[in-house]
């Protein structure tokens, strides 16, 4: 079974930074790292992206790989490799967990999404997000409005009909 990120939790940041990464967000980061062997510290990317983004997101070793791959297809040059070159080459960092199961969090990075005392981490399967918790509970529906394929009033369990990703 494939290792995803599920759940959510709230974390302490300190003066520094630093902030505890769910244990369970561990051992997916661990099983994403292909380096990755008992007594080392798994590799870990967090992209802050442009303007518009409110969190970061943060990837395993082997999920931005595919991400990279992706981008590598596109034509050199085109707008939309450009594009995602900078979200996620530019405006991203490559890290490690450190031995007591903390992130470093830049200042640069933390003063982006306004964190400050406490993290927001949620997991979405192949990546986990970081939020300010009260940006969070202001964004969490936005842009989910309803239409033809969509009712943010129902029970989101209605769309698992398994045709989509297949």
């Amino acid at each position: 079974m494939s290792r995803t990120f599920r759940g959510e939790a709230h974390n302490k940041v300190d003066a520094k930074g630093r902030v505890s990464i769910p244990a369970l967000f561990r051992r997916v980061l661990e099983a994403g790292d292909p380096d990755w062997k008992e007594g080392l510290n798994p590799a870990i990317v967090i992209v802050a992206g442009g303007k518009g983004r409110k969190q970061l997101e943060c990837f395993t070793a082997k999920a931005i790989a595919k991400v990279d791959k992706k981008i590598n297809k596109m034509p050199r040059g085109s707008k939309r490799r450009i594009a995602l070159q900078r979200l996620y080459h530019a405006e991203a960092m490559t890290t490690s967990v450190d031995e007591t199961g903390r992130l470093v969090l830049s200042a640069k990075y933390r003063e982006k999404i306004g964190l400050e005392k406490e993290a927001y981490f949620i997991g979405n399967g192949d990546t986990f997000e970081i939020w300010n918790p009260a940006t969070y509970d202001t964004e969490m529906y936005s842009g989910l409005t309803a239409d033809a394929d969509f009712d943010p009033d129902a029970d989101p369990a209605i769309y698992l009909d398994g045709d989509e990703g297949e």
